[in-house]
């Protein structure tokens, strides 16, 4: 997955359905989005890494 994995999504045909950011320990945000495309529905989350750089993303299928 690349550094820009919402960016990615929308260019692979994905929908923009719902966002949502959720504030961890005061420090890291987790950013949810739901996505949708041909009556499929998948959740993306992403976050910073605790340590180093980068982002970590998980897929969810709905």
């Amino acid at each position: 997955m690349t550094d820009r994995p919402l960016s990615d999504a929308v260019a692979a045909g994905w929908e923009i359905v719902s966002y949502s950011a959720t504030d961890y320990s005061g420090e890291t945000y987790q950013h949810n989005v739901l996505l949708r495309r041909q009556g499929q529905h998948r959740i993306l989350n992403i976050r910073k890494k605790m340590l180093g750089e980068g982002l970590v993303v998980t897929e969810l299928e709905v």
